[in-house]
């Protein structure tokens, strides 16, 4: 597989683009649909929803991360994580904005 070519490209849209992919993986999917429903929760407790390892759900925290589409608070010796809804905005709004595409005809 190549590299993907980001020269060219707006800031904007390479941020975008490194956001989505990010969330094109199912663990990933898993653990931001979970915070969506228990904000402010630690990686064990995120570990009892996943099929998974520690150290393999500790690498999907950290590229959530990484992307701002989580955040982190350390309280004692354990890390809770939230959405970051700034980045949760953004991708929305580019989700949301209004493109009119062409529909394809029913036959």
């Amino acid at each position: 597989m190549g590299i993907t070519k980001t020269q060219g490209f707006s800031f904007k849209i390479n941020d975008l683009a490194d956001i989505l992919k990010a969330m094109g993986n199912p663990a990933r999917l898993k653990i931001l649909q979970f915070l969506m429903q228990a904000p402010a929760s630690s990686c064990g407790e995120i570990l009892e929803v996943l099929p998974l390892a520690q150290s393999t759900v500790s690498k999907h925290l950290s590229e959530l991360k990484r992307v701002k589409l989580i955040k982190g608070k350390s309280k004692g010796n354990n890390i809770y994580y939230s959405l970051n809804i700034k980045t949760w905005d953004k991708v929305k709004d580019f989700l949301l904005t209004d493109i009119t595409l062409p529909r394809e005809e029913e036959a």
